[in-house]
């Protein structure tokens, strides 16, 4: 158990510090204030290895030192909902076999179906509807930047995150492949 800990701890660490770094990469839209994210395929990957907690953790705390080391203030309605993609990603993780080696067809498009929906969640209704709220921005701006940014998160982690995830179920052994040998 206390392993276990450790190697969360070190997974939120990694993961935020992931997050920071490959965020600063930042690929622009046509739509201001909006770019193409990476760091979302990783935290993909990671809410798949270690769950729900530890996805939200690093989407929170990687958001959060990101805005503010770019300098821009911190802009919590975006950091949350990077929190709460890595958090239902991660909810789905028992469905998904990469722990096990595996990571087939069935495996791909259900990972892609869920991180689809979650960008569309949370880009493109949870981010921009807290904009309005709570700093009143004009809806059509930030509900444009929702849609765009839950698209490009999307396609990003289908791309980035589906071959992360191949990589990782590669090095992991088959649960399938280790035999008791009959005496």
């Amino acid at each position: 158990m206390k392993n276990q800990s450790i190697k969360q701890v070190v997974a939120i660490g990694v993961g935020a510090a992931l997050f920071v770094v490959i965020g600063m990469i930042s690929i622009p839209t046509p739509v201001p204030n909006t770019s193409i994210q990476l760091q979302y395929a990783v935290q993909a990957l990671l809410s798949i290895i270690f769950g729900p907690i530890i996805g939200l953790l690093v989407g929170l705390i990687g958001h959060a030192i990101k805005d503010s080391i770019a300098g821009y203030g911190l802009w919590w309605t975006w950091i949350i909902a990077s929190g709460l993609f890595g958090l239902v990603v991660g909810l789905f993780r028992k469905y998904i076999r990469v722990t096990q080696g595996v990571f087939g067809l069935k495996d791909i498009v259900f990972f892609n179906l869920i991180q689809i929906v979650a960008n569309a969640l949370v880009w493109g209704v949870l981010a921009p509807l807290g904009d309005v709220v709570i700093y009143q921005e004009a809806a059509e701006k930030v509900f444009a930047q929702g849609i765009v940014a839950g698209i490009a998160n999307g396609v990003s982690v289908a791309i980035a995150g589906t071959l992360l995830l191949i990589a990782y179920a590669g090095t992991q052994t088959r649960a399938e492949s280790l035999k008791k040998d009959k005496i």
